[in-house]
């Protein structure tokens, strides 16, 4: 199984937000095509990168630089939703919308778009655990990954936001996670 570097499409919508992202740019963008290689490596039967995985991929966690909050997933799939909007692509929302809003539940999502959602959890999972969790994926190809596309930073601003979260808000210091 190959790796793939460079998914246009993702980086034609993160474009936009550059400075939103700041320095924390190409370990989000790193993050994303991670997330999507992994996801390709779980769910083979969805072909050639569905447009609304992608756009999802993109926006998934964009809340928290965009809106500055660790409780993103409503401003994330807000983003996502004005985005479609503005391109005529409203058929794809329900999609969408189902790929970012379930992304971190902890059971796994058996709702409409299952196997594109449950898939995108996992995978987020497994790059989010820098390959703790492997969600069936072989060790060897999570370090081809994990090599080819850096960490750049990423895991380290999770761990501070996570903290910063934890300290104003102790007793809900995950806001995304849901059952």
């Amino acid at each position: 199984m190959t790796v793939t570097t460079d998914f246009p499409v993702v980086d034609a919508l993160l474009g936009p937000f550059a400075d939103a992202l700041g320095r924390d740019f190409p370990g989000y963008r790193y993050h994303v095509t991670r997330v999507l290689n992994f996801l390709f490596a779980l769910a083979p039967q969805l072909g050639e990168a569905p447009e609304p995985v992608l756009i999802a991929a993109a926006f998934h966690d964009l809340g928290i630089w965009t809106d500055g909050t660790f409780d993103y997933l409503g401003p994330s799939r807000r983003l996502a939703r004005e985005y479609l909007a503005a391109r005529n692509l409203a058929h794809l929302a329900p999609e969408v919308d189902a790929v970012i809003a379930h992304h971190h539940k902890v059971r796994p999502y058996r709702g409409p778009f299952a196997l594109s959602v449950e898939a995108f959890r996992r995978a987020d999972l497994v790059d989010v655990s820098l390959g703790l969790i492997r969600s069936g994926i072989d060790a060897p190809y999570i370090r081809a990954v994990r090599s080819a596309l850096p960490n750049a930073g990423f895991h380290a601003r999770l761990a501070a936001l996570t903290a910063r979260q934890f300290l104003r808000t102790p007793l809900r210091p995950l806001p995304m996670v849901q059952w």
